[in-house]
């Protein structure tokens, strides 16, 4: 069963590789979605798949790439229409 879910991930997570380290762990665990920057220096994931790699996505974002420092990560389920794919804005 696919779920949704939308994470904000704080901490220094803008300019050290974030969103593309988020898109590659996405497209090796099968997850559509998107990652993107936020005006107040958080980062947003939203991200859709197979409930187990939505928990493991959710573990990798609670450190990220190794450049960046990630001091808190707010996940919340969303009921929206899957997307096709997964995009970094």
């Amino acid at each position: 069963m696919s779920v949704c879910v939308r994470c904000y991930i704080a901490g220094q997570v803008q300019g050290v590789f974030f969103r593309s380290s988020v898109l590659e762990q996405a497209q090796m665990l099968g997850i559509v979605g998107h990652a993107k920057n936020m005006g107040d220096s958080r980062v947003e994931v939203l991200a859709c798949g197979d409930e187990l790699a939505i928990d493991a996505l959710k573990r990798w974002l609670q450190h990220g790439p190794p450049s960046a420092t990630v001091t808190e990560v707010n996940c919340v389920d969303v009921e929206i229409e899957e997307p096709r794919g997964f995009t970094t804005l």
